[in-house]
Order: C-alpha cells, then structure tokens, then sequence
C-alpha cells in the first residue's frame, strides 16, 4: 500500500475508533487550586498556578516523596491498601493491583500501569505474556479507574479533565500509589524492579522512574513530552479542550501542568545510569502526536540516557487491534526480559 494511502487509512481507523466513545462529558473548567492547596491572591491565576508548579518541580523529591502501603491485603490475587494521598471520593482511597507471580521465582517483578479510561481486564494479558518471560507483573489501578471510580462517573474524568488542580491531585496520587507498589513487591522478594507504562500510565511511569531510583528498566509505551500538549492536541482529549479554551492558552496549560510533565523530569531521569529505557510510539498516532513524542526521543538521545526506540506502524487507538497489539506486547515483554 503507499505511504500516503496507508496514512489515511490509519487516520480514517484512529478516528473511527476514538468516536465509538459515546459518554465523553465535557465538565467546566476550573483552576483547581484547593486541590493544591492554596488561594488565588492576586487574580492572575494562571501565573500563580505556574509559579507554584516551578516550585513543586524544584523539590519534586519531596512532592513525590510517598509513603509505605498501607494495611495491605492480598484476596486471590488482588492486592489493596490505603491511598498516602486522601480524596473526597471515598472509592478512590484504596488502591487496588492485579498480582501476577511467575511460575518459577526470578526475582524480577514489573509494575504495570494501563491507559486513560482502561477498564478492569486491561493489560492483564500482557502480566500474563510476562510471567511466560519468568517475569511476575503486578497490573496497578491508577487513581480514578477501575474499582476506584466514584460511583457517579462512567469514566476516569477526575483523573485528566479541565481541572487543573485536580488533574495535578490524582497524577501525583497514582505516582505515589505505584511507588508504594514497588514497595510491596519488594517486601515479597523482587529485587529486580521494572515498570511498564501505556499512554497516561507511560506519563506515570516516566515521573515514578525519575523519583525511585529502585528500577532497574523501564518500557514507555507511547511518549510525550509535555501533559499539556497531549490533551490540547490529542484526538481523545477534544472534549476536554473545548472546556479549556478562553481560559487558558497551550502555553499556560503546559506550563501549569509542567510539574505532571516527563519534560521537567528528563534530566532527572538522565541521572539514573543504570536505568534501561524502552520508548514506544506511532508515527499515525493522533492522541500523543508525532512531534510531541519525536521531543522525548531527542532528549533520551541528547541527554546520552540508555534507551532503545521502537516506532510502531500505527496510531494510538490501533495499537491495541491484531497485528499492532501482538507486535507492541513482545517488544515490551522481550525488553523486560533482557534487561531485568
């Protein structure tokens, strides 16, 4: 098929399928700041917002610092503990993480986080497809999803939404969630630690990889530089674009949201030597777009970090359809293997 054929072919399927979503509700914008913290003072909200996500990147250490799980329970085998990070939503203050132990003990346990909007099978094939590498895997429920949405939501919406505050509030809760994981999984033996993250869970990975210097590889399963640019752009944040504009421009959102950002953190990142990286992406991707992902991929290669590419021949969306799911599972599961 030619280049240009298959392009819009791969744009007509991208779209098609990020239409089949019928229950996208676009909430009102709001700054957010109780979520952070404090009070607006001077009535410029969007620089106030900037200038206190500087400061939380500065000492991004203690902003991420997290907490041991607490009171963990394993019932077959979900695993749940207690939330370091309290919400007004009472389901979304305990964690929940799907366990899967290999066959034959390694020593090598990887934590999975899945997509935006995954549902509560997503990404237990591919911790099976691990445990057939002698890996155990260990599929966390970012904040929001899964067990842990508010009975009123029938999607992940106060996890990214044009709350900005809030959106900050619950990247911030998964980290500290999935630094508490690698905590339980440590406490069960695993010294070899890898994450795997997928789209939203790639961003979380990324920010848990540059604060816990315990993994050992890391797999980025679509890239972006900034959390900004992906809902701005992105094909499946439309809804939440359209609440955003007139109040905010790309520039003020990224630069709000540059504290949640893998571009604050890449240096960080860099300094972790002995970390492995895998970045994923997909030159027809139309939610975590092109040239937003070929950023990161220049940074890894400027900043000299220890990273392998692989440029899958598909979009967002259609990564998770037959061949494409097939070729990105063993790329993720292959990697893990060797470098674990």
């Amino acid at each position: 098929m030619p280049k240009r054929l298959y392009a819009r072919w791969m744009e007509r399927w991208e779209t098609d399928l990020a239409n089949r979503d019928t229950n996208r509700v676009e909430r009102p914008f709001e700054w957010g700041f109780d979520w952070l913290g404090f009070v607006s003072q001077n009535g410029h909200p969007a620089a106030e917002f900037a200038a206190w996500a500087d400061e939380a990147v500065a000492d991004s250490e203690a902003f991420f610092r997290h907490s041991p799980p607490g009171r963990p329970s394993l019932a077959g085998r979900t695993l749940s503990f207690s939330s370091a990070l309290h919400t007004p939503f009472e389901a979304n203050n305990t964690v929940y993480a799907e366990y899967f132990p290999a066959a034959k003990a390694s020593g090598r346990a990887v934590l999975v986080i899945p997509q935006w909007n995954s549902d509560e099978r997503s990404h237990l094939g591919l911790c099976g497809l691990l445990n057939r590498f002698g890996i155990s895997a260990l599929r966390l429920s970012p904040a929001y999803h899964h067990r842990r949405k508010p009975p009123e939501l029938a999607r992940a919406d106060y996890h990214v939404s044009a709350n900005l505050g809030r959106t900050v509030h619950a990247t911030r809760q998964s980290v500290l969630d999935a630094r508490a994981s690698l905590d339980w999984l440590e406490s069960r033996g695993y010294k070899r630690l890898g994450i795997l993250g997928t789209s939203l869970g790639s961003c979380l990975a990324l920010l848990t990889a540059a604060h816990d210097g315990r993994l050992k590889a890391a797999a980025f399963n679509h890239v972006s530089m900034n959390f900004g640019d992906v809902v701005w752009t992105g094909m499946s944040c439309r809804h939440i674009r359209s609440a955003l504009e007139g109040r905010v421009s790309q520039e003020e959102l990224n630069r709000c949201w540059r504290v949640i950002s893998p571009a604050a953190y890449l240096e960080k990142l860099a300094v972790r030597k002995a970390l492995r990286s895998l970045l994923v992406w997909a030159p027809h991707d139309t939610t975590f777009r092109p040239e937003y992902s070929r950023q990161v991929l220049e940074a890894f290669e400027r900043l000299g970090m220890r990273h392998r590419v692989v440029a899958l021949p598909c979009g967002h969306y259609t990564t998770a359809k037959f061949p494409f799911n097939w070729w990105d599972g063993l790329t993720l599961a292959r990697f893990l293997s060797r470098e674990l």
